[in-house]
């Protein structure tokens, strides 16, 4: 949740600039879900939290895209609700990789203010919209000259 944008973000960046094989998997709720959805780095700009109730004015870390720049981080985007298989495919891709992986999983929270029987069309709807990418960065294939996107 938001604690991986926020107050963990520089432990996790430590653990991932080391180059140690350790997989991470976040799941991103979008904000502090377990203190009853308190605004955080993970907040989109324009969404409504607490501590932000007139909605978010910065807009939301990229915490992927942040990995992605050490060039030795294998990263994915995920959501399971969306497609398992790309789910299940990036996690056992993270476990192989030598390095340090991150997957970050989209993960809808009842604190977004809809009701979690919807959940699963939330998702497809962030997916199908292109607000939630799902891909997988491999840092190897770019060392053999392809492309690390999948």
């Amino acid at each position: 949740d938001g604690w991986a944008y926020d107050i963990g973000y520089g432990g996790l960046d430590h653990v991932i600039a080391s180059e140690e094989h350790v997989n991470i998997l976040v799941l991103d709720t979008e904000m502090y879900s377990n203190t009853g959805g308190q605004a955080s780095k993970a907040t989109p700009a324009g969404a409504m939290a607490k501590f932000a109730e007139g909605g978010k004015g910065t807009a939301k870390k990229d915490l992927c895209r942040l990995a992605m720049t050490y060039k030795t981080v294998y990263v994915a985007s995920i959501c399971v609700h969306v497609n398992p298989q790309q789910a299940v495919r990036a996690m056992l891709e993270a476990d192989a990789y030598p390095g340090p992986s991150l997957i970050v999983a989209y993960s809808p929270c009842i604190s977004q203010g809809f009701p979690m029987a919807e959940s699963i069309q939330h998702c497809q709807l962030a997916v199908d919209s292109g607000y939630w990418p799902l891909f997988r960065y491999n840092p190897e294939l770019a060392a053999s000259g392809n492309n690390p996107f999948q």
